[in-house]
């Protein structure tokens, strides 16, 4: 099975309005009711874009425009939802879909079969 480390780029103080919540923790719940295995999200310390203004966390005048990033464990056909549905509410996000391999060493019973690292 192809499967993908998904990592999608939004600002901060983005909102997702029909339900006035953030878009990257919106985001993160449409992942999780998906059934996405994995999700995350965190903010840069430092980075910049594509206009090359480096932003700072500890900036408080630049306070709301860092970028959060959020990472999914996906495999094609997830991948594939998440980006349709980001397509449909008509966000413009950046991200990077690279192949990955991903597993868990020592599985328990809970641990589905496409996550069982290789022996």
């Amino acid at each position: 099975m192809q499967r993908s480390f998904l990592r999608l780029y939004v600002h901060e103080n983005q909102w997702y309005q029909p339900q006035h919540i953030l878009l990257w923790e919106w985001l993160l719940e449409q992942a999780n009711k998906m059934g996405i295995r994995a999700a995350s999200a965190s903010r840069p310390m430092a980075g910049f874009g594509r206009h090359h203004a480096v932003q700072e966390e500890l900036s408080f005048e630049l306070a709301g425009t860092i970028t959060v990033e959020l990472e999914l464990i996906v495999t094609e056909e997830e991948s594939a939802k998440i980006l349709d549905l980001i397509r449909r509410e008509n966000f413009r996000i950046f991200y990077a879909r690279i192949p990955a391999h991903f597993g868990v060493i020592n599985p328990d019973q809970n641990d589905s079969t496409y996550t069982i690292a290789d022996q």
